[in-house]
């Protein structure tokens, strides 16, 4: 099977979940001997580094990497609300790869397009009309979702509104776009149910994020570090520096006896400046998972997030304690007090933690349950034959 792989940014350095959810499916497909084209988006965010990647791999995908200015245009995002256009999505559209797509679909013959996330959908039309490839979104979340649970949890009125504002009219191009793509692989059976009550007829299955199991080796490098707890993830991501400010100002306090590792891209500076001497701010790690396996107990404050986060599978994976709000563990088939401690106030992520410390037999619970939870159900080679299944429908 040929198939074309559109990103929205580099798989590679695995800075985030994105990246790291891409790259899998590449690597599951090219495992299970699929050819695949790769052609992304590079941005000043996400910027393509040759030097991240391996010489076959970039030889075997045909890669191509092109530049496009995704940094928020004030008087475009203006014009925007005025014109009633997509501004979030349309950002992404470029002429130049555009050309490059152009070039690759009379080049080949493809039997999927595979498009990495909603900001890839500007193409469709161009997709349509050089070729008659199957095209399959890969909806890693539902964006509108997202931007209504920001909105929800501002109190800055002015704030509220534009963010209501965005939050609709992402749900209305969502909902336009769905009818023109072939099939929709869903990261979360919650997402999957969101997209059947848009009421538009189209293939869908639920292919959950996966991983290579056999890259996450736990060892007994948290012994000793009882009371430390840590949180990964990308600064640059509003979710994030929401969730963490949260915690940081309203639960740690609390927490005395403990330390906290913060460690992500484009930390923030009023962080990097904390005077806690119980905060510690270790900025983008160059290993995560190293990173990981030095602390027992991993949070996940997130109020304003949507689809699936893959910190958790990994820090599941890496046989972590997980402490999440149930928005944080939205897609993923966990038990509260089983596999994870699900808190949602500042008294739930307090007791979460003392609990946690207090009980050997429950953290232990927790980490090995995680671990089996990932090793049933997000094994990235039985999701990747899941999705070679979908693809198959679509061709019949």
């Amino acid at each position: 099977m040929k198939i074309l792989q559109l990103c929205n940014k580099p798989p590679l350095p695995a800075v985030d979940g994105g990246c790291i959810a891409m790259n899998n499916v590449t690597q599951g497909l090219l495992h299970s001997g699929h050819d695949v084209k790769i052609i992304s988006i590079s941005t000043y965010k996400h910027p393509f580094r040759k030097e991240n990647y391996d010489p076959y791999f970039l030889s075997k995908t045909r890669f191509e990497a092109v530049y496009v200015e995704t940094k928020v245009n004030v008087v475009d995002a203006f014009s925007s609300l005025v014109t009633s256009d997509n501004y979030n999505v349309n950002r992404f559209f470029s002429t130049d790869f555009d050309k490059a797509l152009i070039t690759a679909l009379s080049e080949e013959e493809f039997d999927i397009v595979h498009l990495e996330s909603l900001f890839m959908t500007p193409y469709i039309a161009t997709i349509r009309r050089l070729s008659n490839a199957r095209i399959v979104l890969r909806s890693h979340n539902l964006e509108y979702i997202i931007w209504r649970r920001m909105a929800e949890s501002t109190g800055n009125i002015a704030k509220k509104a534009y963010l209501k504002y965005l939050a609709k009219q992402l749900k209305r191009y969502e909902m336009s776009i769905i009818g023109q793509v072939d099939g929709i692989a869903a990261i979360s059976h919650e997402d999957a149910k969101k997209y059947l009550s848009f009421g538009l007829e189209v293939k869908l299955e639920t292919i959950p994020f996966g991983i290579d199991i056999e890259d996450y080796r736990p060892t007994d490098a948290s012994a000793g570090n009882e009371k430390s707890l840590f949180h990964l993830g990308a600064m640059d991501w509003k979710p994030n520096i929401e969730g963490v400010m949260w915690f940081t100002e309203e639960v740690f306090p609390e927490l005395k006896e403990y330390n906290l590792h913060l460690a992500g891209r484009k930390m923030p500076k009023w962080l990097i400046d904390a005077l806690d001497p119980q905060i510690h701010n270790h900025g983008e790690v160059i290993d995560a998972l190293a990173f990981m396996d030095q602390f027992p107990i991993m949070i996940v404050p997130l109020f304003s997030a949507g689809g699936m986060r893959v910190k958790i599978i990994e820090g599941m994976a890496m046989k972590k304690a997980i402490i999440s709000t149930e928005i944080g563990a939205e897609g993923i088939n966990v038990k509260d007090r089983d596999n994870i401690m699900i808190a949602n106030t500042k008294e739930e992520f307090v007791e979460a933690v003392n609990q946690l410390t207090a009980d050997p037999i429950l953290i232990k619970r927790i980490q090995e349950n995680g671990r089996r939870l990932v090793e049933r159900e997000y094994n990235n080679l039985v999701l990747t034959e899941r999705l070679i299944e979908f693809y198959k429908v679509l061709l019949a």
